[in-house]
């Protein structure tokens, strides 16, 4: 039987990926200048596929393209924390619980868990982080609810990095995501989505505190944090 070969990635989606990679990994930093013709000669590419890769990343919120700056990578502060959490925690807890009611696998989130758990580096346990928290909504079974968040997961991952580099809390996060996990497969779909909203909110609220006041969701129902 004739094996069938794994499709080569083009050009323009390899320099998309290497770049949102160093972005999300805090290779390149926020406010960091993305020169065409250095990106095209780092990739061994034409400045094309670079600058096709660049309007892509302009799209999902990575990068900034002005007319005067060139293009950079967008900065993270307490504004741009609070509108990407505000999303997150109106979402994505619905989309668990919707998840969990209906039964759906969540055996994609039990492997990046455990992904992030034997990750040697900040890279890769950044990335398995953020395939967790994607592998809780994909199945909620509303497809635009699924792409919304995906609209703004590389957002959140930017202010993620941004955070960790700052106060690396990774043994909190992996706790809460172990407790998270545990709920939903219990089949408790109100008290994971709860516990994911917790978590959203606190994370947002330790790493931008100046956000917390108008973040919907940081803090209880008795007005504490």
């Amino acid at each position: 039987m004739t094996s069938v070969p794994t499709p080569i990635p083009s050009r323009t989606q390899y320099v998309l990926e290497e770049i949102r990679r160093r972005i999300l990994t805090g290779r390149l930093s926020p406010g960091q200048a993305l020169v065409e013709t250095d990106l095209a000669a780092q990739f061994g590419v034409s400045k094309t596929p670079v600058r096709e890769a660049l309007k892509t990343l302009a799209g999902t919120g990575l990068v900034v393209m002005s007319q005067y700056r060139g293009v950079t990578v967008r900065m993270v502060d307490a504004d741009m924390a609070r509108e990407v959490y505000d999303v997150r925690l109106l979402l994505e807890p619905e989309a668990l619980g919707r998840a969990v009611r209906r039964g759906a696998s969540l055996d994609a989130a039990r492997d990046a868990l455990d992904r992030a758990d034997a990750a040697t580096d900040t890279a890769e346990r950044s990335l398995a982080n953020r395939e967790f928290h994607r592998a809780l909504y994909v199945p909620c079974g509303n497809p635009l609810l699924g792409r919304m968040l995906d609209e703004v997961r590389d957002q959140a991952a930017l202010v993620a990095a941004v955070a960790w580099a700052a106060d690396p809390s990774w043994e909190r996060e992996a706790g809460e995501h172990r407790e998270i996990l545990r709920l939903a497969l219990d089949g408790d779909a109100d008290g994971a989505a709860r516990a994911l909203r917790a978590h959203i909110a606190s994370f947002v609220r330790r790493a931008f505190p100046e956000a917390d006041s108008e973040t919907p969701g940081a803090r209880g129902e008795d007005g504490r944090a």
